[in-house]
């Protein structure tokens, strides 16, 4: 399982807690995603899910 991370090490990559790491995984945004037993294995090559809040346009636009 080389190809693969641990929630703790995706962390630690993308900076965030584990515990959002957990909610990635559970929303299913990441692709490539594999439920291992009880633990997630993120691929290593796997990039941060974008947050969707920040895609809407903002209040009293144009």
């Amino acid at each position: 399982m080389k190809d693969y991370i641990s929630v703790r090490e995706a962390s630690y990559k993308w900076g965030v807690s584990e515990r959002r790491v957990n909610q990635y995984c559970t929303q299913g945004r990441i692709p490539g995603l594999t439920r291992f037993g009880r633990s997630w294995c993120n691929p290593a090559d796997a990039e941060k899910p974008t947050d969707p809040r920040k895609n809407k346009p903002g209040k009293g636009g144009a």
